[in-house]
C-alpha cells in the first residue's frame, strides 16, 4: 500500500453564491493542511456565536485540490482518509458527491475508484460549515491530516491491524495481532500474511506467518499469536514501544503496514484503584480542548507533540479530551512520552447545548462515530479510558440511560480491553430542580455559576441526584464526576465497589481535592478544567477587578481565551501550574508569585475557574515603596521574604490558602529571595531579580533542526529583557517579525486574554513581556527569523529544515 500525506496543493476560501454555484477563485488562496479556515476571519462583538467561540463568526468553507491519477491505478484500490473536517463535511470528486461526515471530530475514509478519471487530472472539493454549533471555538475546515492510500486489490483495510496484549508476566508477553485483509477481486485468493515484532532496541522480538484464503469481495480476519520474551513494558515513566510489521504477499508483496504498540496490563478494583503493570497510579490529570492557540484548530503534528511535552513537564500524567476525540498525532505523542488518555466521544447526545450543534446528527451517526474513535485509538497504549459523553442532560432520565447503555456496550463490543466512563455533572442532570426553585422565572445560569463551587458540590451528592444518576453510574467501569467531590466520601460508604474519577474539577481546588484522591482508593484521579488554555468560552477564568465588567459566564468583546488554563495558549506555565506541582508533591523549591502592584488594594473577584493575578517577576513599573503582595508556593511550614538582603516579612504557610504563604511588603528594585522552613530548618529557597540597565530583544527557538515535510514547526519565544535575559513583564511593545528562507509564519501570538490582534499578522504587542512566533517550513534550507521593535536592537534565530 502506498499511503502518503495528502496535505499539499489545496486551495481554500469561502463558499460563495447561491444554489451551489462556485466562487470565481478570486478569494481562494493556497493552503497546506492541516488548516483552520476560521482563525483568520474577522472577529466582531455582534457575531451570533458571541463569547462561546471567542467572537469568531461562522462560515461555509470550500477546499479544492487537483491531482494527477496515473493510468496504472486502474484496478487498484484508492482510498482517501480525512482525520477530521469541521464540520458537516461534503466531499466531491470531479463534481460528484463521494461521501459526507456530519461530525467534525470523527475520521472517515472514502473509496475513490468509482469517481476517478484514470490517466488525467482529477479534482476533489471538500465543503465544511460551522455556525452556532458549539460552546467553544472549533475552527473550521480540514484541520487534521489527510491521507491518500493506493493498494493492490488484495490489501489490509486502513484500520485492519489491531494489537492486544492479553497475557503478560515478567518472563513473556502474549501479543495478539488481529488482521483484516480484503479481496476486491472477482476470484478467490490465498495469500500469506507475515508479521514481525521489533522491540524498543530495534531487534526482532517475535514473528509469525499463516496463509489466508479470501473469497471474492470479502474481508478475512486472521489472528496471529506472538510470544515476546522478557517484555519491556509501557508505562508513564518508561513508555517502551514495539512495532508490528505486517506484510501480505502471494508471489509478490501486495501490502504492508507498520503499527506501533505498547505492552502493558490494565487493572481496576476498589482496593488498589487503577493499576498499570501491577502498580497503582493516581491520575494527575487535566482537560484539554483541541485547538492549538496561535494555529487555531490546525492539528499540525509538531503542535500536538509540543503540547504533550509541556504537559508532561508540568507534572500531568493524564489528559482528558474535551469534549471530542483527540487527533492521531496527539495520541502518538502520548505514546512516546508516557501520557495517559481519556478520549471523549461527544459533548451532546440527543439534547443540544447550542442551536445547531451535533445533537442534530448524533441519533443517526453515533455508532459510526464510536467505530471511528475505537479504530483510531485501539493500538495506542496511552489510551486507557473511553468517555461516552460530557455533562449530558439526559443522564438523569430513564430514556437517557438507555442511550448511555447503547454507547457503553457499543464501546465494549469494539474494544473490551479498556475502561468506559462518562463525565456526569449532577447539577446538569437535575437542572429542573434549579428551575423549580423559582417557578415562573427564567433560569439564571450566571447566578448558578457564581455559586457553582459550593452549589454544584452540594447538589451533586444529594439524594435526588444520587437516585437520578444511579442507572448511568451502573453502566460504567469508572464513574466520571464533574465538580462534585462530595460524592467521593458518600459513594465510598454507600457504593464501596463504585470506582470514581474526578473527570472535571476547578483548577484552584486541588488542595482539597488531592487529599481525597489519595485517601480513597476508589477515586482514580483528578482532571482540572483546564490544563491548557483555549480559544472561546471567552473569559470564564478571568479575574475581575472593581473597575471592570461584572462577572458571569463569558466576557465581553474583545476577550478571546477562556483564561482557565494552568498553561497559557503560548505554552508557558502560569503560576497556578507551579502551585499544583507543590500540591502533587512534585516540587520542593519554593515558587514566588507577585501580585500586580498597580492593582494593589483593589477589590477583586476570583471565579471558580480563576487564579490570582500574579507573576513570577520582580520587575514592575511602579515607584519604589509601592505596596505589593507576594505569594510563595511551598509545602514547607513557614516562609521568610528578603528584599536586597533585608528580611521584610515572615508568614506561616496555609493561613490564606493551603501551600501558600502570603506576605505584604513594598516594592524595591533589586533581589527578592523566598526562604522556606520546616521545623525551623531551611528546606529551600528561590530568587527573583529586577531587570537592570537597557532593555533588548531576546529570541530563542525550541528546536533548530526541523523536518521539511509540512508536519514540523519551530516555536520562537521573543521577549523584552535585560542583558542577562531577565524579562521586563511590565512593558508592552509592538514586535515585528520577518522570515528569510523556505518557511511561513504559521502563527504569531501572545497570551493576552483580550485582544483584537490577529494570529496571521506579522506585528504583535507583547503581553507580560513576551510574544510567540510559530514557523512552518515550506522546503529544505536555512531559515532566519528577525524580530524588531522601536528603539531596541533586533534579535535573530537561525533554523535549518531538511527532508
Amino acid at each position: 500500500m502506498i499511503r502518503q500525506l495528502f496535505n499539499d496543493g489545496w486551495t481554500a476560501g469561502p463558499k460563495l453564491g447561491v444554489f451551489g454555484t462556485q466562487d470565481d477563485g478570486t478569494v481562494r488562496k493556497p493552503v497546506r493542511l492541516p488548516h483552520d479556515g476560521v482563525r483568520d476571519l474577522h472577529r466582531t462583538a455582534d457575531t451570533p456565536n458571541g463569547s462561546h467561540t471567542g467572537y469568531y463568526p461562522g462560515t461555509h468553507l470550500s477546499y479544492e485540490k487537483t491531482f494527477e491519477v496515473p493510468a496504472d491505478w486502474h484496478g487498484k484500490a484508492v482510498m482517501l482518509e480525512f482525520e477530521g473536517v469541521y464540520r458537516d463535511a461534503m466531499v466531491f470528486v470531479n463534481g460528484d458527491l463521494a461521501g459526507q461526515r456530519p461530525s467534525g471530530y470523527s475520521a472517515f475514509e472514502l473509496r475513490l475508484e468509482p469517481y476517478l478519471r484514470f490517466g488525467e487530472a482529477n479534482t476533489i472539493r471538500v465543503e465544511a460549515r460551522t455556525h452556532q454549533d458549539s460552546r467553544w471555538y472549533t475552527g473550521g475546515g480540514i484541520y487534521r491530516n489527510t491521507w491518500l492510500a493506493v493498494s493492490e486489490p488484495v490489501h489490509l483495510t486502513l484500520s485492519g491491524v489491531r494489537v492486544t496484549t492479553p497475557d503478560i508476566d515478567q518472563e513473556r508477553a502474549v501479543v495478539l495481532a488481529q488482521l483484516d485483509v480484503v479481496n476486491d477481486t472477482r476470484h478467490t485468493r490465498t495469500v500469506r500474511v507475515e508479521t514481525q515484532i521489533i522491540g524498543p532496541d530495534g531487534r526482532e522480538a517475535a514473528s509469525a506467518s499463516a496463509p489466508l484464503t479470501l473469497l471474492p469481495a470479502h474481508t478475512g480476519t486472521l489472528h496471529l499469536r506472538h510470544y515476546v520474551r522478557k517484555p519491556e513494558l509501557w508505562d508513564v515513566d518508561d513508555p517502551n514501544l514495539y512495532t508490528l510489521q505486517t506484510r501480505v504477499r502471494d508471489d509478490e508483496l501486495l501490502d504492508e503496514h507498520v503499527t506501533a504498540f505498547g505492552i502493558r496490563r490494565l487493572q481496576l478494583d476498589p482496593i488498589h484503584g487503577l493499576r498499570i503493570n501491577g502498580q497503582s497510579i493516581k491520575l494527575r490529570g487535566g482537560c484539554i480542548h483541541h485547538d492549538n492557540g496561535p494555529l487555531g484548530s490546525a492539528a499540525i503534528d509538531r503542535a500536538e507533540e509540543r503540547r504533550v511535552e509541556i504537559l508532561k513537564a508540568a507534572g500531568y500524567n493524564a489528559v482528558r479530551s474535551a469534549h471530542n476525540t483527540l487527533s492521531r498525532a496527539f495520541l502518538e505523542a502520548c505514546d512516546r512520552y508516557g501520557m495517559l488518555v481519556m478520549d471523549e466521544l461527544s459533548d451532546v447526545w440527543t439534547e443540544g447545548k447550542a442551536p445547531f450543534d451535533y445533537s442534530l446528527a448524533f441519533p443517526e451517526w453515533w455508532e459510526r462515530d464510536v467505530e471511528s474513535m475505537i479504530a483510531k485509538d485501539f493500538n495506542h497504549p496511552s489510551v486507557i479510558l473511553y468517555s461516552i459523553g460530557n455533562e449530558i442532560f439526559e443522564v438523569g432520565r430513564p430514556i437517557g440511560s438507555t442511550w448511555g447503555r447503547r454507547l457503553a456496550e457499543k464501546v465494549r463490543a469494539l474494544d473490551p480491553t479498556r475502561l468506559v466512563t462518562n463525565a456526569i455533572n449532577g447539577m446538569v442532570a437535575a437542572l429542573d430542580l434549579a428551575a423549580s426553585a423559582n417557578p415562573g422565572e427564567p433560569l439564571d445560569v450566571n447566578a448558578l455559576i457564581d455559586s457553582m463551587e459550593e452549589g454544584m458540590n452540594t447538589l451533586g451528592s444529594s439524594e435526588e441526584v444520587s437516585h437520578r444518576t444511579e442507572e448511568a453510574h451502573a453502566q460504567l467501569d469508572a464513574s466520571g464526576i464533574n465538580y462534585s467531590e462530595s460524592r467521593y466520601a458518600v459513594d465510598a460508604e454507600r457504593h464501596p465497589d463504585r470506582i470514581l474519577i474526578g473527570s472535571e474539577t476547578f483548577p484552584g481546588a486541588l488542595d482539597r481535592l488531592w487529599p481525597l484522591v489519595e485517601q480513597y482508593p476508589t477515586v482514580l484521579g483528578d482532571f482540572a478544567w483546564t490544563a491548557w488554555d483555549y480559544l472561546g468560552e471567552a473569559g470564564i477564568g478571568r479575574v475581575v477587578y472593581q473597575d471592570e465588567e461584572a462577572g458571569g459566564f463569558g466576557a465581553a468583546y474583545p476577550h478571546l481565551t477562556a483564561g482557565s488554563g494552568t498553561i497559557d495558549i503560548t505554552g508557558r506555565l502560569k503560576p497556578i501550574a507551579y502551585w499544583r506541582q507543590v500540591v502533587w508533591g512534585l516540587r520542593r523549591e519554593p515558587y514566588i508569585a507577585v501580585h500586580r502592584p498597580q492593582r494593589h488594594g483593589q477589590e477583586v473577584k476570583i471565579g471558580p475557574w480563576s487564579w490570582h493575578d500574579a507573576l513570577n517577576s520582580w520587575t514592575w513599573n511602579v515607584e519604589p515603596g509601592s505596596p505589593i503582595t507576594v505569594d510563595v508556593y511551598t509545602d514547607a511550614e513557614e516562609v521568610e521574604l528578603q528584599v536586597n538582603g533585608t528580611t521584610v516579612g515572615r508568614a506561616r504557610v496555609g493561613e490564606d490558602k493551603a501551600f501558600i504563604a502570603r506576605i505584604e511588603t513594598t516594592f524595591s528594585p533589586g533581589t527578592v529571595i523566598a526562604v522556606a522552613y520546616r521545623n525551623g530548618e531551611e528546606v529551600g529557597r528561590s530568587t527573583l531579580e529586577t531587570a537592570r540597565g537597557d532593555l533588548r530583544l531576546h529570541a530563542s527557538a525550541d528546536r533548530q533542526e526541523l523536518r521539511a515535510d509540512g508536519t514540523d514547526l519551530a516555536y520562537v519565544e521573543i521577549s523584552i529583557g535585560d542583558d542577562a535575559g531577565v524579562v521586563h513583564n511590565d512593558v508592552e511593545e509592538q514586535i515585528l517579525v520577518a522570515l528569510d528562507g523556505p518557511a511561513v509564519l504559521a502563527g504569531f501570538a501572545s497570551a493576552a486574554p483580550a485582544t483584537e490582534e490577529r494570529f496571521d499578522a506579522e506585528r504583535r504587542s507583547t503581553h507580560d513581556g513576551r510574544v510567540l512566533a510559530v514557523i512552518r517550513p515550506t522546503g529544505s534550507g536555512n531559515i532566519t527569523l528577525t524580530a524588531t521593535a522601536e528603539g531596541l536592537l533586533p534579535a535573530t534565530v537561525e533554523i535549518t529544515a531538511a527532508h
